[in-house]
């Protein structure tokens, strides 16, 4: 993250001329990290493979003692096209999990993350990193939500009977998300 701040300015102040043109994305990008690194909360870490490339990065999610997902480990790839914060950057739970709003290949339910939703908390420019951030954990808490998944055998599977359900959970944590 410093890496490209510290790139951004050098563009900027080579003889006084801008000699890279810096997306307004990686400019956005910058300060919402930082500001994303400022609180997010003790069970959400961040990885950069490059620190030269804040548009591809993982967050990693630990469910406190409550979660039905406790002493999981669940990594998700963030992906930030060009056209951000216009639309929404693209996300993709990389490990195993048996979870109502996460399909098999990683794909997440969040409103947050489509550009329209019934419920009115789709994407809107005016969302950050952070809010991402924050909604990538809350999956694992108070946005679980059985009642419209994107995973139908567990949901149904948890309506029929949620402890079996639960306990399924919790075994699928102990063997793929350690």
């Amino acid at each position: 993250m410093i890496t490209l701040t510290r790139n951004i300015k050098k563009s900027n102040d080579v003889n006084g001329q801008n000699n890279k043109r810096i997306s307004i994305r990686d400019k956005l990008l910058v300060k919402e990290i930082q500001e994303m690194e400022l609180c997010k909360p003790s069970s959400v870490t961040c990885e950069f493979p490059d620190s030269n490339n804040l548009s591809e990065f993982y967050i990693i999610v630990t469910p406190g003692d409550e979660s039905l997902w406790r002493n999981g480990s669940f990594k998700f790839l963030v992906t930030v096209n060009e056209d951000y914060n216009m639309i929404p950057p693209t996300v993709k739970c990389l490990t195993k999990v048996l979870h109502p709003n996460i399909s098999s290949n990683g794909d997440v339910c969040l409103s947050l993350l489509r550009l329209n939703s019934i419920d009115g908390t789709s994407w809107l420019p005016t969302r950050r990193m952070k809010d991402v951030m924050f909604a990538l954990n809350s999956l694992f808490s108070d946005l679980v939500d059985f009642s419209d998944p994107l995973n139908v055998e567990l949901a149904e599977e948890y309506s029929k009977d949620s402890e079996k359900a639960k306990m399924k959970i919790r075994e699928y944590v102990l063997k793929h998300a350690r």
